[in-house]
């Protein structure tokens, strides 16, 4: 029996062109190359440039997403935009992104969910597709998260950079193990204070800076990530070896390492760009699973799992078959 699914048809990604070492950030702060490896698994992160705007990442990968989908501008009728880092506090910076690619018509908005927001964009769009209300979307992570970094804080500044990624969904009939087959996302509004930004409109009237209390955020991640993920696959009856690509949020190697051997995941299936990227937030999934589709690792049918967990605290997993 078939029904109305969404199914990713593309996806793109863009990474500014200044590339910030972990030599580079030993001049800038009390770190090292041997102390950041150690800790995250980061080599190096990206910059965006001078007057380089969220949206003009996330129109940047959304242009890849649309050729490699085989699609164009006018075939789209929704924008979903995960970001934390907006071009302004309004409007969206999905309508931003609608205007420059010369989308006409639909719906564009933004969600921010900080690390998690791809999954939640993800879920979103998945089920406005499935109920009918659109047809084909633009799923965007979009981040110029150093623009929000205390650079005199070592904890943070060396975590995190810029980036963005996008995926096309489109709807169309299939089973239910085909396309976008499930999603499980949670929020913990008591633990804001382990991980947060100190500003905002309504408070300080300033952006503000990340502040994290890391060892803590570590513990939850491993513990919300992992049952997020069992109950999908409880949810859908796969078990983890059915699993042929882990695309997890790209937080830290720490992080990544932890998850997989707690749910016995062999090495080979999960998918790490951590090194090169660092941690771009929402726009991490997007751009891991654009890296592992471009360099022919990830092929059509292949299953593939999810998930991430940011500030709020915020959490989810999502399956999917390409």
């Amino acid at each position: 029996m078939t029904t109305r699914r969404s199914f990713i048809r593309g996806t793109g990604a863009y990474l500014p062109s200044r590339i910030l070492t972990n030599e580079d950030l030993a001049k800038m702060v009390d770190t090292s190359d041997e102390w950041i490896r150690e800790r995250t698994g980061i080599h190096a992160r990206h910059i965006a440039a001078e007057g380089e705007m969220t949206s003009d990442l996330a129109v940047e990968a959304s242009k890849e997403a649309l050729r490699n989908a085989g699609l164009g501008p006018e075939d789209v009728d929704l924008i979903v935009l995960a970001t934390t880092t907006p071009d302004q506090t309004f409007p969206a910076t999905a309508t931003a992104v609608q205007a420059k690619l010369g989308v006409k018509g639909g719906a564009a908005f933004d969600i921010q969910a900080v690390c998690s927001g791809f999954l939640f964009a993800l879920a979103t769009a998945d089920s406005m597709l499935k109920q009918g209300l659109f047809n084909t979307a633009l799923v965007i992570g979009a981040e110029t998260f150093t623009r929000i970094l205390d650079w005199s804080d070592r904890s943070t500044c060396v975590l995190f950079g810029d980036g963005s990624g996008a995926a096309v969904l489109q709807a169309g009939e299939g089973g239910a193990d085909e396309g976008l087959i499930a999603h499980h996302i949670r929020t913990d509004g008591t633990k804001s204070d382990l991980l947060y930004v100190d500003g905002g409109v309504s408070s300080t009237g300033t952006i503000g800076h990340v502040r994290m209390q890391g060892n803590q955020v570590f513990r939850h991640a491993v513990t919300n990530i992992s049952s997020a993920i069992q109950h999908v696959l409880a949810e859908t009856g796969y078990s983890i070896d059915d699993i042929d690509w882990f695309v997890p949020h790209q937080a830290n190697q720490r992080i990544l390492n932890g998850v997989a051997k707690k749910l016995g995941l062999e090495e080979g299936k999960v998918v790490s760009t951590v090194a090169e990227h660092g941690n771009t937030s929402a726009a991490s999934i997007p751009l891991a699973l654009h890296t592992a589709i471009s360099d022919d690792r990830i092929k059509p049918g292949d299953l593939v799992l999810s998930e991430a967990m940011g500030g709020g605290f915020s959490w989810g997993a999502s399956l999917f078959r390409l």
